[in-house]
């Protein structure tokens, strides 16, 4: 399977730009590292890094994207440097914490699940995942697997990993920096909805009326 260097090169720096985030929110590797859970939430972090690696998703705006949802971007990454050091600094400070090691690795298992559910549908969908809200050429409409129980299984994982990672620095902030994914992701969902109803009409309608949007049996 052919890797696309430019988005190989930037999934590397972004996985070592988090890690290093978090390491400094701890007070450094040696403090880090005083924690199995973290260690394992590094090595879950690098293996995901390296799966996306693989996957063909792309910033392709296709045949035609909705430009007005371009903000949703920008807030998912103020939010997600956030999480990358306030929740590690949270739990040196002892600030919000709770639990001990049984929530860190509690965490580590949520942000294993989440990361895999977030990046299965990517591999699913190829080139025509794109990071943008957009129709790509030769767009089809997936309905089977992941796709016939929750249209956004990858949203959904987005959330359980920004879950967990938070729960694994036993971290009440993070748990409130997590929820703050959830209003831009729904304004995404929305967005991605009406270009989808447009372009495949009744069929679209269809797979809506017999699926959950994001929660299975919530939402």
């Amino acid at each position: 399977m052919a890797v696309n260097f430019k988005m190989a090169a930037a999934t590397v720096v972004a996985v070592a730009a988090y890690l290093a985030l978090a390491v400094l929110g701890e007070g450094g590797w040696r403090s880090y590292t005083a924690h199995p859970a973290l260690i394992a939430l590094a090595l879950v972090t690098i293996a995901l890094g390296i799966a996306a690696l693989f996957t063909k998703g792309n910033l392709s705006s296709g045949e035609r994207e909705d430009r007005g949802n371009r903000w949703v971007l920008a807030v998912f990454g103020v939010v997600g440097l956030l999480l990358g050091y306030v929740p590690a600094l949270t739990d040196r400070l002892g600030f919000l914490t709770f639990g001990g090691e049984g929530v860190r690795w509690l965490g580590v298992l949520l942000f294993a699940l989440g990361g895999a559910l977030r990046i299965a549908p990517v591999f699913t969908l190829g080139e025509r995942f794109s990071g943008l809200v957009a129709i790509q050429p030769d767009h089809e409409l997936v309905t089977d697997g992941l796709y016939g129980v929750v249209r956004n299984p990858s949203y959904l994982g987005l959330l359980v990993s920004t879950l967990g990672w938070a729960l694994a620095f036993r971290s009440g902030v993070g748990i409130l920096l997590a929820a703050c994914m959830v209003p831009p992701l729904i304004a995404r969902i929305h967005s991605e909805e009406a270009l989808l109803g447009e372009r495949f009409g009744t069929q679209y309608q269809a797979y809506r009326a017999r699926t959950w949007r994001l929660f299975p049996g919530l939402y």
